[in-house]
C-alpha cells in the first residue's frame, strides 16, 4: 500500500458518515423541517383568518355607516315633521285664541250696550220721577219761589238716592 492508505478504513468511515447523516436527517432535520412547515402553515392560516375577519368587519362597518346615514336622514325627517306639527298646532291655538278674543270682545260690547241702555232707562225713569215730584211740589206749594223749590227738590232727590 502506497502512502500507507487503508482503503477499507476510508470506506468504513464513509459508510459511518452516510449512516450518521441519514440518521440525523430522519431523526432531526426532517421533523424540524416538518414542524417549521406546520408552524408556517398555522401562521398563514391565522393571517388568512384575520384578513377574512378584517374584511367582514370592514363590510359590517360600511353597512352600519349606511344605516347610520339612513338613521340620520330619518331623524332629520322626523324632526321636520314634528316641527311642522308643532307649528300647525301653534297656529291652530293662535287662531282659536283669536276667535275666543273676538267672541269676548263682541260679548263685552253687547254687555256694555246693555249696561248703557239700562243706565239710560234708569236715568230717564229717575228724571221722570224727579220731574213729577217737582211738579207736585210746585203745584201744592205756591208760596215758595219755584226755582228754589226745584233746587230743594233736586237736592232732596240726590240725598234720597244716596241713602
Amino acid at each position: 500500500m502506497p502512502l500507507n492508505i487503508d482503503w477499507q478504513q476510508i470506506l468504513l468511515h464513509w459508510m459511518n458518515l452516510a449512516i450518521l447523516a441519514g440518521g440525523l436527517y430522519f431523526l432531526l432535520y426532517k421533523p424540524v423541517v416538518d414542524f417549521m412547515h406546520k408552524r408556517e402553515q398555522h401562521y398563514k392560516d391565522m393571517e388568512d383568518k384575520a384578513d377574512r375577519e378584517l374584511q367582514k368587519a370592514e363590510e359590517a362597518k360600511a353597512q352600519y355607516q349606511q344605516k347610520l346615514e339612513g338613521a340620520e336622514e330619518e331623524i332629520r325627517e322626523a324632526r321636520q315633521k314634528s316641527q311642522a306639527a308643532v307649528q300647525k298646532s301653534a297656529e291652530e291655538q293662535i287662531a282659536l285664541a283669536q276667535a275666543q278674543a273676538r267672541e269676548i270682545v263682541v260679548e263685552a260690547h253687547a254687555q256694555a250696550a246693555q249696561a248703557r241702555e239700562k243706565a239710560i232707562r234708569d236715568s230717564q225713569r229717575e228724571l221722570k220721577r224727579l220731574a213729577s215730584e217737582a211738579a207736585e211740589k210746585l203745584a201744592f206749594h205756591k208760596d215758595d219761589d219755584p226755582f228754589d223749590s226745584f233746587l230743594d227738590l233736586a237736592e232732596g232727590g240726590s240725598k234720597h238716592e244716596s241713602r
